[in-house]
């Protein structure tokens, strides 16, 4: 054994040292992890835009091909997206050859800017309503969002939208890997695409699953829809799961916890709603039997919200 040991302290002693991540002070140490083969994800705060964070939130992935490297939502700043193109350089030397964008909310997108400053023939995806969207004032709220909630470091940042439609069922071949487009819309939004990574088992859920924390709806949301799309993430043959926020892992880990939340949710407001409950009376009588989910981050901000939204769905199915 001692041998061995001593064969053991020398290569480590002979291997480069780890490069520093990116540090924001008082968050934590961002940088690129393993998930899969090939694949890597760096897993963003839990906390909302704030000046702390730069607006940094989400979890911008890549998968590497022999075209070169397909980033998925590369974050929400031009300063975020230098950042997160440098620790994408940390892990591989290949180009970035096309983004995909999963959804119009800017914190993951709105960093598409860095991407085409660094690699102006990279294309970018999304679905069509998301393009649409991308291309009018909702993309220019997002902006002045971001600049009043990380005061104003994502002050530079241009809209630079996705150009090229994905739509459900759709495959995208990039150096001999597949990307099989899921879009059950709407759900998160209704502009939502997952993405499956065939090689490599992958799906990368967008913000349909959320890890750790609660997020908003916004308008277009279903919430019923957003069950339906990540019940249909569980019936594809998927080892790892990449939620829009919070760590990834198994269907066990990422999936069926937020799944869990979302049914509880709509059958307590349904039965609710029959009884002739307002979401107030729906709210009180639930929160008991939140305590599984009531220390995510965002918990206290937006179960009402969620209740209420769901209220307004029910209400909308009645009419």
């Amino acid at each position: 054994m001692k041998p061995l040991l001593r064969y053991l302290s020398v290569l480590f002693l002979l291997l480069p040292p780890a490069l520093p991540a990116w540090t924001l002070p008082g968050v934590g140490d961002y940088r690129f992890e393993p998930v899969a083969e090939g694949v890597w994800v760096m897993h963003g705060p839990l906390a909302e835009p704030n000046a702390r964070n730069h607006g940094f939130m989400n979890n911008p992935a890549i998968v590497e091909t022999e075209a070169g490297l397909v980033l998925i939502d590369p974050g929400s700043t031009l300063e975020v997206g230098r950042q997160v193109i440098a620790e994408l350089r940390k892990v591989s030397d290949r180009p970035v050859v096309a983004v995909i964008d999963t959804h119009i909310h800017g914190d993951h997108w709105l960093a598409n800017q860095a991407v085409a400053e660094a690699w102006p023939k990279a294309m970018r995806y999304a679905h069509p309503a998301m393009i649409e969207q991308a291309e009018s004032e909702r993309a220019h709220a997002w902006l002045a969002l971001l600049e009043s909630a990380t005061g104003g470091h994502s002050r530079g940042t241009r809209i630079v939208p996705p150009t090229q439609p994905l739509r459900d069922g759709d495959e995208l071949v990039i150096g001999g890997h597949h990307f099989r487009v899921l879009a059950s819309t709407p759900s998160h939004t209704d502009t939502d695409i997952m993405i499956h990574h065939v090689e490599s088992g992958t799906l990368f859920l967008g913000d349909n699953a959320f890890r750790g924390r609660l997020g908003q709806f916004d308008g277009s949301a279903r919430i019923q829809g957003n069950i339906e799309a990540l019940q249909r993430a569980l019936k594809t043959d998927v080892r790892v799961f990449v939620p829009g926020h919070g760590r990834s892992g198994t269907a066990a880990e990422v999936v069926q916890p937020y799944l869990d939340y979302l049914q509880l949710l709509m059958q307590a407001v349904r039965e609710g709603f029959d009884n002739d409950l307002e979401d107030y009376e729906i709210k009180a009588q639930l929160l008991p039997k939140m305590s599984r989910w009531s220390q995510w981050v965002g918990f206290d901000t937006f179960f009402g919200k969620h209740v209420n939204r769901a209220w307004l769905e029910v209400e909308a199915e009645a009419l």
